[in-house]
């Protein structure tokens, strides 16, 4: 569908990408992986047609449409949320207003047997089955479905986006992207702003509605759950990888494992031949051997170990001073703005050495109870924060925050004070900003790289309490775990706001819910968590199915005939509920079954002989179609299950 060759991008001195070549196919859910500055922004923005690369073409049929949602983006100030989603559906607007000119011409003619007049028809006719293909009739509602997918709520719909937050903003922009149904979305970072209900959501929509996906995501769980293809970018090439994440990382360590073992034997196997040349080049009796062993010497196809980049962050935070045994208590603790509570009756203990995160919708309150722990905002109630109690803080917006016209060297040389302003050097080469590249400009570095400098200011004085704000926004996945172990390590307090599943996961003990104006603890980590409220949401269902006086009788209401079915159409209906869920377990099996082999083959695959078998490609691909078929089946069945149980509980 898109075929990308030769791809060359450089600048001055330096190659980032080096004659690339591959191809996106329908349906392709790709993750770009990478380092931090390896090019994986500069490859979307390159096929989205928003950058030029120094050599190389990217080819795409005319009619192909294309969705970008880069890190940062520009909304008009001028529009409603709503109205700014339904910029989504301009062409929609415009072919109605062509086809009502177009009726209003035939209305006014009269030459009915002419020939033009005979186009006109026809052209009325496509306009009406195009219009009909685009579902124009249901369009408000899948805008309103996608933008409470993503957070919103209805009384959000009529507020101008200027009264919202850089994250809400891109939640907005990302909704019309999706509403478009691009053949290609190109996704950059798209969970950095959305909290773990809304990622859980768009994983499901990007698995299950949309077409061909390519996103730079540094959500393990989120790239796992969504894509099925891995192209790692490194000093400047690429590797293919038919998996998705986690077997990519296997596979990934496995052939440069079996590489390296074959160099060594290949090596020795040189060594060998060339200590035997050396030792009978000049016997006469020998001759014939040598000469033959210099000929399989020439013949010999070189194996080349693939470079790998092993620059990597070494990161240790310094021991923490001890603080009292309470770093924080509150009590009765409440934040409100004018007339709107953020939240209330707040009661929470943190302990001496703990590690909890803070979690929840966007809005609900995170980053404003950090604040009130910095002491940034008023607050009511009580909140105590322990005896020598020393505060590390990262913002969300920390790297924004940065001078773009100082150097990566000069940045931290103007906050670091004493003995620590001799080590500078040796700090930014353990964050990987070694030689040349402490002489950077900060407004040429990455997002990643702005929050690894932001993040080594962290670091220049000791502390016990720790309070980070999304600090894995932007970083690679090699760098968050090194950050995790580190966190892992640090010996003093750690209250952690992220959205990020995996990182999380075996960081933290305790994670406190932020939601409905409450802020509720729950032992254990985020997994734990996240299993227990798919509990609590049952719990909730069947508290709402209950009377709301515990023991007293509802009072009986009048019967109203057209909204009860009868004895017949109720066991009709649950009659319909079975067949259908049988069929969906029919077909949830079916796609077990193609998810298995089509797993075998892309193993097959991911090796060089599995590459060259045609076969193979052709088989791949087929059953990914069926696979495809299959899932769009699941999605109208389940569609239909929900109607129909919606028909019987009228």
């Amino acid at each position: 569908m898109i075929s990308i060759e030769g791809l060359t991008v450089e600048f001055g001195g330096f190659t980032l990408l080096d004659k690339i070549t591959y191809v996106i196919n329908k349906k392709d859910r790709i993750a770009l992986v990478g380092k931090n500055g390896a090019g994986k922004s500069t490859m979307l923005k390159i096929i989205a047609g928003l950058q030029a690369p120094t050599s190389g073409i990217v080819n795409s049929p005319k009619d192909i449409t294309i969705g970008y949602l880069p890190q940062q983006m520009q909304l008009s100030d001028s529009r409603t949320v709503m109205e700014e989603a339904a910029t989504a559906f301009a062409h929609i607007h415009e072919l109605q207003a062509r086809l009502e000119r177009m009726n209003t011409e035939l209305a006014e003619r009269t030459d009915y047997e002419s020939e033009s007049y005979q186009e006109l028809i026809e052209r009325v006719t496509q306009a009406t089955e195009q219009l009909t293909l685009s579902g124009s009739d249901n369009y408000q509602a899948e805008i309103e479905k996608t933008l409470i997918g993503l957070g919103f709520t209805r009384s959000d719909f009529d507020r101008p986006t200027a009264e919202f937050s850089g994250g809400w903003r891109m939640r907005i922009e990302l909704a019309k992207l999706l509403l478009q149904r691009p053949d290609v979305l190109l996704l950059d970072e798209p969970t950095n702003h959305l909290d773990i209900e809304s990622i859980q959501w768009l994983e499901t929509f990007l698995s299950t509605r949309a077409n061909a996906v390519v996103l730079v995501s540094h959500d393990r769980a989120f790239i796992d759950n969504v894509t099925t293809r891995t192209i790692e970018i490194s000093l400047g090439h690429i590797y293919d990888y038919r998996v998705n994440y986690s077997k990519y990382v296997q596979l990934r360590a496995e052939r440069l494992e079996q590489q390296q073992r074959a160099f060594e034997n290949q090596q020795k196997q040189i060594q060998d031949t060339e200590a035997f040349i050396e030792r009978f080049r000049y016997k006469a009796t020998k001759a014939v051997q040598v000469q033959s062993r210099i000929k399989q010497l020439e013949k010999i196809e070189r194996i080349e170990v693939d470079e790998v980049d092993m620059s990597r962050l070494r990161l240790r935070f310094p021991p923490a001073p001890r603080s009292g045994d309470y770093p924080v208590i509150a009590q009765n603790l409440g934040k409100r703005y004018g007339e709107h509570t953020v939240f209330a009756n707040a009661e929470f203990t943190i302990k001496r050495g703990e590690k909890v995160a803070f979690v929840g919708k966007n809005g609900e309150g995170k980053s404003t109870l950090v604040k009130c722990i910095m002491g940034e905002i008023p607050y009511d109630g009580e909140l105590k924060l322990g005896h020598n109690v020393q505060i590390g803080y990262f913002a969300q917006n920390q790297a924004q925050l940065l001078d773009e016209s100082l150097t990566v060297f000069d940045t931290i040389d103007r906050v670091a004070v004493g003995d620590i302003r001799t080590k500078i050097r040796d700090i930014l080469g353990a964050f990987m900003f070694g030689g040349e590249a402490s002489d950077k400009k900060v407004k040429v570095l990455s997002g990643g790289e702005k929050t690894r400098l932001a993040m080594i200011r962290l670091l220049l004085e000791p502390v016990n309490l720790l309070i980070l704000d999304e600090p894995t926004n932007h970083l690679d996945m090699r760098t968050k775990d090194v950050l995790k172990q580190a966190l892992k390590e640090f010996d003093g307090t750690l209250i952690v706001v992220s959205h990020d599943r995996e990182f999380l996961d075996g960081l933290v003990s305790k994670v406190y819910e932020f939601g409905n104006q409450r802020i509720k603890e729950h032992l254990g980590g985020i997994y734990d968590f996240l299993s227990r409220k798919k509990i609590d949401s049952l719990k909730e269902l069947e508290a709402k199915a209950k009377p709301a006086t515990p023991g007293k009788k509802e009072e009986s209401k009048p019967v109203q005939s057209d909204n009860k079915l009868t004895f017949e159409a109720r066991k009709e209906l649950q009659r319909r509920i079975k067949r259908q869920e049988r069929a969906i377990d029919d077909t949830e099996q079916r796609i077990a079954k193609l998810e298995a082999e089509v797993s075998a083959i892309e193993a097959t695959l991911s090796t060089p002989e599995g590459m060259a078998d045609i076969d193979l490609c052709m088989r791949h691909g087929n059953l990914k179609k069926d696979l495809d078929t299959l899932m769009e089946l699941w999605t109208e069945q389940t569609m239909t299950l929900e109607e129909i149980k919606a028909e019987i509980n009228l």
